[in-house]
């Protein structure tokens, strides 16, 4: 079964790289506001390696109030080195969805966009390592820890497509760090469910999902819940891999996501 299971996992991998073209965005498409509410960094390690992001801070940021933070793993197609595409065009929804005003009234939270390099990945599904690009990611998110006055008790990751691999991996190897995640549209073959199972956790897929296939991630969702994981599980009916687009419209994800602080 995990023989199989790597299998497939390398073909999906393969496939959610391969579809990264079909929703990348042209330039019209690019929001120009972007470059005023998502400031533009980029980050250096010791080595001299660099990796951009954004980074959205609530309009009356008060340096003696903690805020909550999104980390956003963005999908295959926000990948490159422009420090655009990882807040446009198909991850513009995972993005944007908590700076407008009503969404901030109710969870005034940072947002964290890293850019993973073009044709590298935060992690790969069946050794859930992170990836040289996904712990730069997270020293990223140290820095602006260290640089904002951010809650430890509610940093959110998200991501979706490539980005879900991210998160699978987060929460399996470091499940202490995180508030509560969200997955969309990616499969994990698990090393570590006992970890994932003390994270709140809402999965989001489409059943007519080309590039990640709708009864692999039911039977993820049912080996979770087997080995005592109760995660929350949204499927769209005659939705694709663009799952985004109906997970983000979710009327409760605000005010779910709000109610989750780290245990």
């Amino acid at each position: 079964m995990f023989v199989s299971r790597v299998s497939i996992q390398f073909s999906l991998l393969l496939a959610i790289c391969a579809c990264a073209g079909s929703f990348r965005q042209t330039s019209a498409q690019v929001l120009k506001k972007d470059d005023l509410t998502f400031r533009k960094n980029t980050y250096t390690d010791k080595q001299g390696n660099n990796m951009p992001y954004r980074l959205f801070v609530p309009a009356d940021y008060e340096p003696s109030q903690k805020y909550p933070l999104i980390f956003w793993l963005h999908g295959a197609n926000g990948r490159g080195s422009d420090n655009r595409k990882q807040i446009s065009g198909g991850n513009e929804n995972g993005t944007h969805v908590w700076t407008t005003p009503p969404n901030q009234a109710q969870l005034p939270a940072f947002v964290l966009a890293p850019q993973c390099p073009e044709d590298r990945f935060c992690s790969e599904p069946e050794t859930n390592e992170i990836s040289p690009q996904l712990q730069m990611a997270l020293d990223i998110l140290a820095s602006v820890q260290r640089e904002f006055s951010i809650d430890p008790d509610r940093i959110y990751i998200a991501g979706q497509s490539m980005g879900g691999l991210g998160v699978w991996a987060l929460v399996q190897s470091q499940p202490d760090r995180w508030a509560a995640a969200l997955v969309l549209c990616a499969f994990d073959n698990f090393r570590n469910q006992k970890a994932i199972a003390r994270v709140p956790l809402w999965v989001f897929q489409g059943d007519a999902d080309m590039v990640v296939p709708v009864d692999l991630v039911r039977q993820m969702v049912k080996d979770l819940k087997k080995s005592g994981v109760q995660p929350r599980y949204s499927e769209y009916h005659n939705a694709g891999h663009d799952v985004w687009l109906k997970a983000f419209a979710e009327p409760d994800l605000v005010p779910w996501l709000a109610a989750q602080k780290r245990k």
